[in-house]
């Protein structure tokens, strides 16, 4: 007898929204890096449930290919540039929000900076860029989000956007997985310490989504593997918009005792193992690299 796997079954299709309408009417939801791939998807997802838009990038093109994918659904954006490695440029992107808008109710905390490269051969701007961007960029912008909360004296809610690699470690990508794991300390730090004062944090770790604004040596590394359904125990990857699904719950008033949990949406990949081990490959040789030396630092 022929065993039958099917995996997970399929999602709705986008456009459907988990919560009920208009569930973020009239609020303002901050997204870093909102313009694209990931970041994109949830600013949508916020879009369809009512809410207004503000998308931060560095990149101009980025900007506006949110702009539009968001006002195409009817939502109110406001894109503005902002590097979020600067405090003072979070401070005006912050501004900004609230002469366009109000202060934003929810911030999502999506930019992050990542590509595969072997520990030894990581140059130190590499490994600063990525720890900044990811790790300090999260912390500034939670930190603005809830100085002006306090001083306003308003609830809010901050979703992070993790990595799994937090809990087991990144071969290949240990700045990423480094800084992605103080995220995790700090959503749980700050949940506590913001929570009397009605502000909540939580975060989010997204699996396998793969979408065309992945960069180039993160497509060229899954590239590698040319079946990724048949990678993952739910015989599938992830759509786009179940992610959103996630974070706009639990940015939700029906998410509100929840705080200090990092939700992974990864169809249980993290925790796969198996019964025998397979012989090691080093991350070297995984990434086409020859022996050290013969490579250029990145």
């Amino acid at each position: 007898m022929t065993e039958s796997i099917s995996g997970l079954p399929a999602p709705p299709p986008p456009g459907v929204c988990a919560l009920n309408p208009g569930t973020f009417d009239g609020a303002v939801v901050m997204v870093t890096g909102g313009g694209t791939g990931l970041g994109k998807a949830i600013a949508i997802e916020f879009a369809r449930l009512g809410a207004r838009l503000v998308i931060a990038s560095r990149k101009a093109e980025h900007l506006e290919a949110g702009r539009a994918a968001l006002e195409g659904l009817g939502a109110e954006v406001l894109a503005w540039p902002c590097d979020i490695r600067d405090p003072d440029q979070i401070a005006l992107l912050f501004d900004e929000a609230e002469k366009a808008f109000a202060l934003p109710a929810v911030l999502v905390n999506n930019a992050a900076a990542n590509f595969p490269v072997p520990a030894e051969d990581m140059s130190p701007n590499a490994w600063r860029t990525v720890v900044d961007i990811t790790l300090n960029g999260t912390f500034f912008c939670s930190r603005e989000f809830a100085r002006r909360h306090l001083t306003a004296g308003s609830p809010g809610s901050i979703v992070n956007v993790g990595a799994s690699y937090a809990w087991t470690g990144g071969p290949g990508f240990a700045h990423s997985a480094a800084a992605k794991a103080g995220v995790k300390s700090l959503t749980e730090t700050l949940a506590v310490e913001w929570g009397p004062y009605g502000i909540q944090v939580n975060a989010v770790v997204p699996g396998m989504f793969p979408h065309d604004d992945m960069t180039d040596a993160i497509q060229g590394n899954l590239g590698r593997t040319p079946d990724k359904d048949a990678c993952q125990p739910a015989m599938r990857v992830g759509e786009r918009q179940e992610l959103g699904w996630a974070v706009t719950f639990l940015a939700s008033p029906f998410a509100r005792f929840i705080a200090g949990h990092t939700l992974v949406v990864d169809g249980a990949n993290w925790q796969r193992r198996t019964l025998t081990n397979p012989p090691v490959v080093t991350v070297r040789d995984q990434m086409g690299r020859g022996p050290f030396g013969e490579s250029v630092e990145a």
